[in-house]
């Protein structure tokens, strides 16, 4: 789960103890000092400018160090007083044209005068075209602060993928259309460098794993899943492959990625599956069929979240309950399992996407509250639908009818409460696939991200 850094301006004219009429100073101390505690609480690293900003060469200053920080993701514009807009927006325009966030924040009070200097800073940037976010709220408000965080978060994942590398072992899987990736769009939107690999180097790499490799992962397995594998020649390549995938990964800097599966690996060596929940159990953000915009998806929930992200088909909808049915094909993190159905390992089982078969991980996710999301192109342009989704466990004497009901039950089941309109939903929906992020903070998150890198976003 990632910590932003923020830097924190106090902007106004009147400053240094300067005193309105009735004697009081007119930027109150207590209250920036209380805003600043507010956001150390809700995990947010503040990088303090030690100087009240009101000149131009003041803010062209403190802009620029702001600017230089490579730690810094988002600047944190609190309002002192009123203030002269046209002596700092030229120096906020600058820095946001290095591609990092601003955020104008005002605390609510007649004191001081904040609302003017909040608003005049606020509408010079809306004049000008510079991007911002404007939050008028309390310290001690909580839907205040979490808007300010949410934001910093947002920033955050897109500096985050600014140079990154987004690898691919193989081609298109199971002929995917709505998955593709223009990588100049990908660069262009994001900052992203797709780069792609054979996956006969995957091959070659895990036939090279020792058998001494092999033992040092059973322990680990046996704490996540109960016991270790049976030991035999198709079991022994899904783990084979796991390791050579994490060694690639990590040779190749890659910072994400997708890979085919089948045809290719599938029928050739061994399915992916246990390999992916693996690597899903280990933080990476990827995705199968040489999906590219659910590795993104899963990379940004990953990031965002403090448990594991889990992606699978949405296999079945109940319009009427708004109740979804994700079934991965073998692929789940085990740690998202519940009580009720536990991590286990179980097999591909599907000869005609992938004969040389492979370990697979059966499980149920756990209850808990998140989003279902997915990023998507409509006519070679970026969407997000989002929405807010409750997980929950099916009644222990009805489990074996619900796994039962796809004719695959022993694949990972996520049974989800969606809380949108159902219809808008898969009007808008545009793959297969589901990614299931645990945490309610990741809806907003989300929501910011879109607005921060031009994604349109869909809120049904």
């Amino acid at each position: 789960m990632i910590q932003p850094t923020i830097g924190f301006i106090t902007y106004g004219v009147h400053k240094d103890g300067l005193k309105d009429p009735m004697g009081t100073p007119f930027i109150d101390n207590a209250i920036v000092k209380r805003s600043k505690e507010a956001l150390v609480q809700a995990g947010l690293k503040i990088v303090e400018h030690p100087l009240v900003i009101a000149t131009k060469d003041e803010a062209r200053n403190a802009m620029k160090a702001m600017k230089a920080n490579d730690q810094v993701d988002m600047v944190v514009l609190f309002s002192g007083t009123w203030v002269w807009a046209a002596h700092l927006v030229a120096a906020i325009r600058d820095y946001v044209a290095s591609g990092k966030a601003v955020l104008l924040w005002t605390h609510p009070g007649s004191q001081g005068w904040r609302p003017v200097g909040g608003l005049v800073m606020h509408g010079g940037l809306l004049e000008i075209g510079v991007p911002h976010k404007f939050v008028y709220g309390e310290a001690d408000d909580q839907e205040t602060v979490l808007k300010v965080v949410s934001y910093a978060r947002a920033a955050h994942l897109r500096s985050s993928l600014n140079m990154a590398t987004l690898g691919t072992f193989g081609g298109r899987g199971m002929g995917q259309t709505c998955g593709v990736a223009d990588p100049s769009q990908w660069m262009r939107m994001f900052g992203i460098d797709i780069d792609s690999r054979d996956t006969t180097e995957l091959i070659r790499t895990a036939e090279k794993i020792s058998p001494q490799e092999i033992s040092a992962l059973q322990p680990r397995l046996a704490k996540l899943f109960g016991k270790a594998p049976e030991r035999s020649v198709v079991n022994e390549r899904s783990m084979r492959m796991y390791l050579a995938i994490k060694k690639l990964v990590e040779k190749e800097k890659f910072d994400f990625y997708t890979i085919q599966s089948f045809p290719g690996l599938g029928d050739d060596y061994s399915a992916t599956c246990f390999a992916q929940s693996m690597m899903l159990e280990d933080g990476y953000g990827t995705s199968t069929l040489g999906d590219f915009n659910t590795a993104l998806t899963v990379w940004l929930l990953t990031r965002l979240s403090k448990e594991r992200v889990y992606y699978g088909d949405l296999q079945h909808i109940d319009k009427k309950k708004r109740e979804i049915k994700i079934i991965g094909d073998g692929a789940c993190p085990p740690s998202l399992a519940s009580k009720l159905g536990p991590a286990g390992f179980s097999e591909h089982g599907i000869p005609t996407e992938g004969e040389a078969g492979g370990l697979s991980v059966k499980l149920i996710c756990k209850v808990g509250e998140g989003v279902l999301a997915r990023l998507g192109r409509v006519n070679g342009e970026f969407q997000m639908v989002i929405t807010r989704a409750s997980i929950f466990e099916p009644p222990k004497d009805r489990i074996r009818k619900r796994l039962d009901e796809c004719g695959i039950p022993f694949w990972p089941h996520g049974f989800v409460t969606a809380h949108c309109d159902i219809e808008k939903m898969l009007d808008a929906w545009t793959n297969e696939y589901a990614c299931l992020g645990y945490g309610e903070e990741l809806y907003p998150a989300l929501v910011d991200f879109c607005e921060l890198t031009g994604i349109r976003v869909v809120l049904p």
